[in-house]
């Protein structure tokens, strides 16, 4: 009866990651799952004290750790019509894709969060529940994966309801994103 369980929640999962997937690329911001072909996305700089583009993601930001999730900073040419900053976390790993974080209606002034801001985020900003089923970060487990950390800054703020379902939420980023960057680590320390 528990591998029935397992198999349901596993395809729940898979169905929920191809919709998200469908979302983006319908809205023209493919950019959690792939590229967009969109010429009027800004481009967002991102970087982290511990983290390095193809370099892995240290353990102690994995669920083999404790520090949770880890510092990241942002920079872009100035954006006037930037109303709120959001970030997304996922993954594509042997095991199944995965959403790790997801954080939105991050004040657009904010440049960089600190380590551990899930537990602590930023006043005014908002968590969605992940594909793990909680909300907040859940550091990623698998040593081999391709781990991506997304910035997008958003024309306006998330207006989901605070339990909306994972594909409202993205899809709602996807629809507002006016510039966006990528830093991604590759499998774990």
């Amino acid at each position: 009866m528990g591998l029935r369980n397992r198999a349901g929640r596993v395809r729940r999962i898979a169905v929920m990651v191809t919709a998200v997937a469908s979302a983006f690329a319908l809205s023209g911001c493919a950019t959690v799952f792939g590229r967009s072909e969109a010429s009027d996305i800004a481009r967002i700089n991102v970087s982290g004290p511990d983290l390095r583009e193809g370099k892995p993601l240290p353990r102690q930001h994995s669920c083999k750790g404790t520090a949770g999730s880890p510092a990241l900073r942002w920079s872009s040419r100035p954006l006037p019509d930037a109303k709120s900053i959001a970030i997304v976390v996922d993954s594509h790993t042997q095991a199944e894709p995965a959403v790790h974080w997801v954080i939105y209606n991050i004040p657009a002034t904010t440049t960089e969060l600190g380590p551990g801001a899930s537990e602590s985020p930023p006043e005014g900003s908002g968590q969605a529940v992940v594909t793990g089923g909680k909300t907040g970060y859940q550091p990623p487990c698998d040593d081999k994966g391709s781990y991506r950390f997304s910035v997008y800054t958003l024309s306006g703020k998330v207006e989901s309801e605070k339990d909306a379902p994972l594909s409202t939420i993205l899809k709602e980023i996807a629809d507002k994103t006016i510039a966006r960057g990528q830093l991604t680590a590759v499998d774990i320390e």
